[in-house]
């Protein structure tokens, strides 16, 4: 079972943005069946750095679309996105230095951030790229 299942709830009705996330909750979901297999530590650490550098590639398509198109909250969503790279960063030191293991707390924190930031900050920003024509 996966820890999130994408569906239309997900979509931000901006194709080149709607399929970052996929790949996102699929690399969620990766981390999840690991960590449920007993092979969590064997594979965090690679999946951690996978997923660091794609949300930064993700987060930054996003923020230059945004400035490319005036939209109004972009330093709000960048202070978003900022937050997340800081937790997922010091969690990565965390584990390199042998001090966090991963545990249901961690992808849950993961599961409910990605949900709530796709289901509310981005879905605004979704009527707003729809509205100048992006689809």
């Amino acid at each position: 079972m996966a820890l999130i299942t994408w569906n239309d709830s997900l979509s931000v009705k901006v194709k080149q943005f709607d399929d970052q996330h996929k790949k996102l909750v699929e690399m969620l979901n990766q981390l999840f069946d690991a960590m449920k297999a007993g092979k969590g530590s064997l594979v965090v650490g690679d999946i951690l750095k996978q997923l660091i550098a794609y949300t930064q590639t993700h987060f930054a398509a996003e923020e230059r679309l945004m400035t490319q198109y005036g939209y109004a909250d972009l330093e709000i969503h960048k202070k978003e996105h900022n937050a997340l790279v800081v937790q997922v960063l010091d969690l990565q030191k965390q584990f390199q230095d042998g001090k966090a293991v991963l545990t249901q707390n961690v992808m849950t924190f993961l599961r409910d951030w990605l949900s709530k930031h796709i289901q509310g900050d981005d879905k605004k920003y979704g009527v707003f790229f729809n509205g100048k024509g992006v689809m």
